[in-house]
């Protein structure tokens, strides 16, 4: 997994949405048991207790659990998944769409040149 941070926003919060996104996109299957929160902040070089939060943020939502004594595993609820892959879907469509704004298109436009690239 890639770790990569900024500065304009909250470390935990980018760890949130980087494991979020590794779920959504089944980097880490349903019922896939994560790597320690130990190891997974030597993996992210941050504090345990910044990923701690992290994880417990990915827990509120639903996207995963914890079994006592056994760790923490992503959810095998595949509708919590789904919900997370078509939020990250409609992240990245409104950046398109505001980019495009920018430069001075529609979004009736934008749609047409994502069509067309699409098709090609």
């Amino acid at each position: 997994m890639n770790f990569q941070f900024d500065n304009e926003r909250p470390i935990y919060l980018q760890v949130v949405e980087t494991l979020r996104r590794s779920i959504a996109s089944k980097q880490f299957l349903p019922g896939e048991r994560l790597p320690s929160v130990r190891d997974l902040a030597l993996q992210a070089k941050i504090n345990p207790n910044t990923m701690q939060k992290a994880l417990s943020e990915l827990e509120s939502a639903g996207l995963i659990y914890t079994e006592r004594t056994s760790g923490k595993f992503v959810t095998r609820d595949e509708a919590a998944i789904d919900e997370a892959r078509r939020s990250l879907a409609n992240e990245v469509a409104r950046r398109y769409l505001h980019e495009m704004e920018g430069l001075g298109f529609s979004a009736e436009t934008a749609a047409r040149y994502l069509t067309e690239e699409a098709t090609k």
